[in-house]
């Protein structure tokens, strides 16, 4: 006879080698179902009850462990929360990574200090909010045309500091910080000079845009009639040709005589290096 113990049930077998000796199922404590066997039976009471507190000593001692196992587990999760907390917070502290190629699109604040790989520098649109454009003032009495006129443009597209770019945009809705990006006036415009023939051969043309409509002046006849136009045409052809242009032409106050209006914007003189711009009598 054989007893077949699995999980809380017991089903008694009968032996066709042994006696008509049976055992009652009840008598034997049933197994944790996670531990099924089998437990052979043909031994006097004395053994079966052998066998049946080594069958409760194994019950309690895989209940012990897995007591021991469910408690290990739950200290291993909370743990690991308590690392997964550590690792958030240290994860909001740090900033995150920011391949180099992306890192133009982002402030140098974002980025966790400055970037020692990638030196190359772009204005932000930070640098352009809030800032005041210096305003130079420049006399234009005997002053060669050209040497006046290329400087003036230096200045308003910013060439002479390190931090020209040449592609920013000094239109009307963006004030750019750099401060070398400014507004340059003239004033004793028609006292400008040229130097050689070009007073009587340098020629303007204009065109009404009907058949016949050209018309061509010299230097010193537009001088009499126009002359803030002289030095308007001369810086026009030395700055950049599209929109940036036209915004930065605007940068440029030309006027007849010592006076101007822009005393409120307190110009300063503006530096000229070029011993040459002055006409030598």
């Amino acid at each position: 006879m054989a007893l077949l113990l699995h999980g809380s049930s017991a089903v008694v077998l009968p032996s066709p080698s042994s006696s008509s000796s049976w055992v009652n199922p009840s008598s034997i404590s049933s197994c944790n179902s996670s531990s099924p066997f089998v437990v052979g039976f043909s031994a006097p009471a004395q053994q079966r009850r052998r066998s049946s507190l080594v069958v409760v000593a194994s019950q309690k001692s895989a209940f012990n462990m897995d007591y021991r196992m469910n408690r290990d587990f739950r200290d291993f999760r909370m743990a690991l929360k308590e690392e997964e907390k550590e690792e958030e917070k240290e994860r909001k502290e740090k900033p995150p990574h920011i391949p180099l190629d992306q890192r133009w699109m982002f402030e140098e604040s974002e980025l966790g200090g400055p970037d020692i790989w990638n030196t190359t520098w772009y204005p932000k649109a930070a640098d352009h909010v809030n800032t005041e454009k210096p305003w130079f003032v420049v006399d234009a009495t005997d002053k060669i045309l050209g040497r006046l006129a290329s400087t003036i443009a230096v200045h308003i597209r910013g060439k002479n500091l390190a931090t020209y770019t040449p592609s920013v945009d000094m239109g009307a809705f963006v004030i750019v910080v750099l401060i070398s990006w400014m507004d340059a006036k003239m004033v004793n415009a028609e006292k400008v000079a040229v130097s050689g023939k070009k007073r009587t051969q340098k020629l303007y043309r204009r065109h009404s845009g009907r058949p016949g409509g050209m018309k061509i002046e010299t230097f010193d006849q537009l001088q009499q009639r126009i002359p803030e136009r002289i030095i308007e045409h001369a810086v026009r052809g030395m700055l950049p040709k599209g929109r940036l242009g036209r915004a930065l032409f605007n940068h440029l106050k030309v006027y007849k005589g010592p006076d101007h209006p822009h005393e409120a914007q307190m110009p300063v003189e503006l530096p000229i290096r070029d011993k040459r711009i002055q006409k030598q009598s």
